[in-house]
C-alpha cells in the first residue's frame, strides 16, 4: 500500500495571488502494517512458535515480492469554471482539450467543471521503487498564471483552483490527489502612466559599487505597490442626500478604493437638514453582473449617477427613484443624465456580506463604519461575469422636525409615539482590492490517498 501525502509549503495560509509561486511537498511512503508480513512468519508468529531467521533466498523474495512500483507521478495546476451559464466553444478552450487530452491525465474528468487554465504539467519521476517502510519527498513549484481569474463562489458561476497530483502503479489505473488553494486577483498595470513612484531609500542615495548586481524588480512587486498606493490614497468626496421635500444630509467617504480586511468609513451630517432622518442603514453588497445577459434574467430598479470633481458636492433626487448609483470622479456612469428615463440597468444577482444600523433622529452628526471580511472575494471581471461592490443605503425620513424639546425636569429627550415617515434608499458604489495573502490566516491541512 502507498501512501501518498500534499502539503503547501507556507502553513500559514492556503492563498495566493495572481503571479504568485505555489509550493507544494508532495510524500510518498509504502505503507506496512501486521497483516502484511510474511505468510511464515505471521504464521509463526500467531502459532506461538520462536521466530526462526529466513534464509537469504527468502529473504530477497520476500523483499522483491513487498516493493512497491509507481511507473510515473505528475503535478500541476488547474483553474475550473462551473456556470449555469451558456459558453459557447472558444478557440482557447478547444485548444486546451485537445492539449489535455492527449496526456495522460484527462483532468476536465477529474472535477466537475470546465478546465479554463492550465499549467504544463512537471513529472515528479518516473519508474519508483518504494521498500517497505522508505519514503521519497519530492518539491512541486508553480506560478498562478498573471490572467487567470480569482478564487470566486457565486450565484451562477464558480471559479476554484486544485493543484492535480497524479500517479500510476504499474498495470493499474490512474489515481489523483488534489490540493485546493484560494487565488486573489492582482491588477495588471496596462498603461505606463499607471507605475508607482519609487522611493529612493539610503541605498539607493549611498555610492553605486560596480560590483554589485542591481536587483531587479518583478512585475508583482510593482503591482503590490501600485495596490498599496491606490487603496491609500485619501480622495474626500461629499455627497448631498435630498428628496422632493428637501434637503435630508450630506455623506462624505474619505476614500473610493478598499482592501480586504479594512473598514469603509464615512460620516453623516445632518446639520441644516429639512428633512429628518430618523433612523439608518448600510448595507455592503457584492453585484454579480453577468456579460452576457440570460434570457430568463429579469430587469429591475432603475439606476441614476452622477460625477463630478472630487471636491464638489454631488446631489441626489431620492424620492422620485428607486436606487441610485454614485460615481467617483474620474469616470460617468452610463445611467448619468439624460440616461436616467432611458433603459433601466440590471442589477444582478446580489449577496449583502455586512450590515450597519443606527438611529439619528437626535443626532447632528455620525459615523459610518462597514468591515470589509476577508473571505470574500475583490472585484473582477471576466468574459462571463463581472463582480462590482456597492453601499446600499436605506434612509427613513420624517417631516417633523419639532419633537417637543427635552423634559425639563430631567433634561431628557422623549422621543414621539406617532410620526410620519417615508423611506429612500441610494447605491454608492466602491472599489475593493485583495489584501496581501501573508496577512490572511488560513491554515492549510494535509491532503493524503492510499493507493491499495
Amino acid at each position: 500500500m502507498i501512501e501518498i501525502k500534499a502539503k503547501l509549503v507556507r502553513a500559514d495560509s492556503a492563498i495566493y495571488a495572481t503571479g504568485e509561486r505555489v509550493e507544494c511537498l508532495i510524500e510518498f511512503t509504502h505503507k506496512v502494517f501486521a497483516d502484511e508480513q510474511p505468510p511464515s512468519n505471521r504464521n509463526a508468529n500467531e502459532a506461538g512458535y520462536e521466530f526462526q531467521p529466513m534464509t537469504r533466498i527468502s529473504l530477497l523474495n520476500s523483499i522483491f515480492y513487498s516493493l512497491e512500483n509507481l511507473a510515473w507521478a505528475s503535478a500541476q495546476l488547474h483553474c475550473y469554471r462551473k456556470t449555469s451559464y451558456s459558453t459557447p466553444a472558444a478557440d482557447k478552450t478547444q485548444e486546451l482539450t485537445e492539449l489535455i487530452g492527449r496526456t495522460a491525465l484527462d483532468a476536465v474528468t477529474q472535477a466537475p467543471g470546465e478546465v479554463i487554465v492550465a499549467t504544463k504539467p512537471k513529472i515528479l519521476f518516473c519508474d519508483l521503487k518504494l521498500q517497505p517502510g522508505e519514503t521519497k519527498i519530492y518539491f512541486f513549484n508553480e506560478f498562478v498564471p498573471r490572467d487567470g481569474p480569482p478564487t470566486y463562489r457565486g450565484h451562477d458561476i464558480r471559479y476554484f483552483y486544485k493543484i492535480t497530483i497524479a500517479t500510476q502503479r504499474v498495470k493499474s489505473k490512474v489515481q489523483t490527489l488534489t490540493v485546493p488553494i484560494r487565488v486573489l486577483p492582482i491588477p495588471i498595470i496596462a498603461r505606463p502612466d499607471e507605475l508607482p513612484v519609487t522611493v529612493e531609500t539610503n541605498e539607493e542615495l549611498a555610492p553605486t559599487n560596480p560590483f554589485l548586481e542591481k536587483r531587479e524588480i518583478s512585475e508583482l512587486e510593482i503591482s503590490w505597490h501600485h495596490l498599496k498606493n491606490v487603496t491609500a490614497r485619501r480622495a474626500p468626496k461629499f455627497y448631498r442626500i435630498s428628496n422632493k421635500r428637501g434637503f435630508v444630509g450630506r455623506f462624505c467617504l474619505f476614500k473610493p478604493a478598499y482592501k480586504l480586511g479594512e473598514d469603509i468609513v464615512g460620516s453623516l451630517d445632518f446639520d441644516g437638514c429639512q428633512v429628518r432622518c430618523v433612523q439608518f442603514s448600510v448595507k455592503l453588497q457584492q453585484q454579480e453582473l453577468p456579460i452576457r445577459p440570460q434570457p430568463a434574467q429579469a430587469l429591475s430598479q432603475s439606476q441614476s449617477s452622477v460625477g463630478d470633481d472630487a471636491s464638489s458636492i454631488q446631489s441626489f433626487d431620492m424620492a422620485s427613484i428607486a436606487s441610485g448609483v454614485a460615481v467617483d470622479s474620474m469616470h460617468r456612469s452610463a445611467t448619468s443624465g439624460s440616461a436616467r428615463e432611458d433603459t433601466p440597468a440590471p442589477t444582478g444577482k446580489l449577496s449583502t456580506i455586512a450590515t450597519t444600523h443606527q438611529v439619528c433622529y437626535a443626532t447632528l452628526q455620525t459615523q459610518v463604519v462597514v468591515p470589509i471580511p476577508l473571505h470574500v472575494t475583490p472585484t473582477f471581471r471576466t468574459d462571463l461575469v463581472d463582480v462590482k461592490w456597492r453601499l446600499h443605503f436605506e434612509f427613513v425620513t420624517s417631516t417633523m422636525m419639532d419633537f417637543g424639546g427635552p423634559n425639563p425636569e430631567s433634561g431628557e429627550l422623549k422621543a414621539p409615539a406617532e410620526m410620519p415617515v417615508e423611506t429612500m434608499v441610494w447605491n454608492l458604489p466602491v472599489t475593493i482590492y485583495a489584501a496581501n495573502p501573508l496577512q490572511i490566516y488560513n491554515p492549510n491541512q494535509t491532503f493524503n490517498l492510499l493507493i491499495k
